[in-house]
């Protein structure tokens, strides 16, 4: 298969076929299990006694109804949450070599990105992911984006969210060898992200201030020479 900035010795290399599938964390999916079905009965219960509340006089109470249905939907959000877990039981992240796509699962759709169009990379956590680690991470957790090059999006995964830091190490394994192999974060096409265009603006502004301080330095020497032959 061509690619316009793959290696296909690289390519040649990587598995022609299979999936490797890497399921969420156990711990994860259990804690969201339990959360998501107590807080249902919470809601569920609070549904029933704000409706009961709103006809308890024969007239009915917008009030009552109002927070009743927003614990309605609190309830239904809680059993998408309890659904969601299985999902991700099977896999969150899945390298599909008989598609050549990496599968990320997020809530209830799948995001395929091909692998002409993919970059694998470090990650980091954002502010409130940073938070959680500290309070609740026992080890160091580490990030890994998974990226489509040509969409404004990117995706990101830790060793927290898979089963276990071996299943973590072998998915970035897998996905710097497909990007290394097909190249995309090579085509001038792709996405900038802001740190890449601040760096070609500051390259550029590096070079305009280099000149000046040669040309300064230059300037000041020249200076330095006359007086000292004044002096002699």
């Amino acid at each position: 298969m061509e690619t316009e900035f793959g290696d296909e010795a690289k390519i040649a290399q990587l598995p022609q076929s299979g999936v490797h599938c890497f399921p969420g964390s156990a711990k994860k999916i259990t804690r969201n299990r339990v959360i998501s079905a107590l807080l249902f009965v919470a809601f569920a219960a609070a549904c029933v006694v704000c409706i009961a509340l709103g006809n308890a006089n024969g007239k009915g109470d917008f009030r009552f109804f109002a927070a009743g249905v927003l614990c309605g939907i609190g309830a239904m959000i809680c059993v998408l949450v309890f659904c969601q877990t299985f999902l991700v039981a099977k896999y969150r992240v899945a390298v599909d070599y008989n598609q050549k796509t990496v599968v990320l699962r997020y809530r209830y759709s799948n995001i395929s990105i091909p692998f002409e169009n993919f970059d694998g990379r470090e990650g980091t956590p954002d502010e409130a992911e940073a938070i959680m680690d500290k309070n609740f991470s026992k080890g160091k957790n580490e990030y890994f984006v998974l990226d489509d090059v040509f969409q404004d999006a990117c995706y990101q995964t830790s060793v927290n969210d898979l089963e276990s830091r071996e299943d973590f190490n072998k998915l970035k394994q897998d996905c710097l060898d497909i990007a290394d192999a097909y190249g995309a974060r090579n085509s001038e096409d792709k996405v900038k992200f802001f740190y890449e265009k601040e760096d070609t603006n500051r390259s550029t502004e590096d070079v305009d201030i280099d000149k000046i301080i040669e040309t300064a330095k230059t300037e000041t020497g020249e200076g330095s020479s006359a007086n000292q032959s004044d002096d002699k």
